[in-house]
């Protein structure tokens, strides 16, 4: 399990150091827990002589990965996302360019030598329980040189916003890098009042909450992903928070809360739209110029509200814009979906009693033509094209049908 994963890992990291190409493009995802896998590698590639350029991605869409395999000869690293579309990006690179994925979401096999996916899924852990993405880069910074341990604090940092615990805590590779930080003098672990663990992280302000810090992460990648909000995240991973960051996240946070109080206000209003199993609404584009990760972080929010169906699964869509950071006008003419479940509903989920979002939101989404990459248990998201909504929906239906919850 963890030995084959380190070994492949090995052989990934011989391959890497094969290349004549000196200059690695990293693209990672936009939350803590990409910011964080962002800042582990560029700081790890860096020191073995590589040039690092980034680009954050809400999702690797397959309009950018097309643009992204017009090349030849290069070093393409996925970090946060990409194990699941592992036979899409053998499909596209034919050979002619490595690839590492470092994720830790559901995946599938590569099809092609030289897409190495290194998805901890692929040798038997559970990215929702053992490994974040952030852990994942970690493995793979210290397989390239030792002395990367001294990243452990922003693996931790990228697994505790995650936020998959097992009664409150990290366990497995998430745990072993909490523990790192830890004697290294990063991290403080604590027992939290009705049970599980606080997690402290030191820097000159003193010992702030982990979630805390991940929550200002994930303002500056999502909120700010049409700005200057990712590479500042990735910034502040690597040399500590700003008045300039802060002043960021204190502008962002407040457009944040008056889109999501405005949304809310009209829930209570209007209500969800409801099928047997599942409740869903529509924001538009009426969350731009934030990224689309905040239909997700909005879900979140309601999800423990007295406005939802604690039995029924919480779906929300936002228009995707035509453009991407890095990549400029990019057609796209598609809706994000993002999945959430009640706080009451998660445990119904882990013993089974009902399908996790994992099983049914990418088979509806593939039904439909649309794209499935990253998606969990507990949380999960996709994409189809716009006016397709209510008929995933429908195949969603359909699906839990077949599972036997019609």
């Amino acid at each position: 399990m963890l030995d084959a994963l380190k070994d492949a890992m090995a052989s990934a990291a011989e391959e890497l150091e094969k290349m004549p190409e000196r200059v690695v493009q990293l693209f990672h995802h936009n939350d803590a827990d990409g910011l964080t896998s962002g800042a582990i590698l560029t700081r790890a590639f860096e020191r073995k002589g590589f040039e690092v350029r980034r680009f954050c991605l809400e999702k690797p869409y397959p309009a950018v990965l097309e643009k992204v395999y017009e090349q030849e000869g290069k070093i393409i690293v996925f970090a946060d996302f990409a194990g699941r579309i592992a036979p899409l990006l053998s499909e596209l690179n034919q050979g002619r360019n490595l690839t590492l994925i470092l994720d830790h979401h559901i995946a599938e096999p590569s099809t092609d030598a030289r897409v190495l996916n290194l998805d901890p899924d692929l040798f038997g852990l559970k990215g929702d329980r053992d490994i974040s993405g952030s852990a994942t880069g970690y493995l793979f910074a210290r397989t390239l040189d030792p002395a990367n341990r001294d990243l452990a604090h922003l693996a931790a940092i990228g697994a505790v916003a995650d936020g998959f615990f097992v009664d409150g805590a990290l366990v497995s590779e998430n745990r072993a890098a909490a523990l790192e930080a830890v004697e290294q003098g990063w991290f403080k672990i604590e027992p939290r009042e009705g049970g599980g663990e606080e997690y402290l992280l030191s820097g000159p302000r003193g010992w702030t909450p982990v979630l805390e810090f991940g929550d200002y992460l994930d303002i500056l990648g999502a909120v700010g992903y049409y700005g200057e909000g990712p590479e500042a995240g990735v910034r502040v991973c690597l040399e500590g928070v700003s008045e300039e960051s802060d002043q960021m996240v204190d502008e962002y946070r407040a457009t944040m809360r008056k889109a999501f109080d405005a949304e809310i206000a009209a829930l209570r209003t209007d209500g969800f739209r409801h099928t047997p199993h599942i409740q869903w609404f529509h924001v538009g584009d009426r969350f731009f110029p934030m990224g689309v990760k905040m239909i997700g972080v909005f879900c979140d929010t309601v999800k423990v509200m007295d406005i939802v169906d604690p039995e029924k699964y919480i779906a929300g869509y936002q228009v995707v814009p035509d453009e991407v950071p890095g990549f400029g006008p990019v057609p796209m003419h598609q809706v994000k979906i993002s999945m959430r479940v009640a706080p009451s509903m998660e445990e119904v989920i882990r013993s089974g009693r009902m399908p996790g979002l994992h099983t049914f939101l990418p088979e509806a989404t593939h039904r439909l033509g649309g794209f499935s990459d990253a998606c969990h248990s507990l949380t999960a998201a996709t994409t189809v094209e716009i006016g397709k909504e209510q008929q995933l929906i429908d195949e969603m239906e359909t699906i839990l049908g077949e599972y036997g919850h019609g």
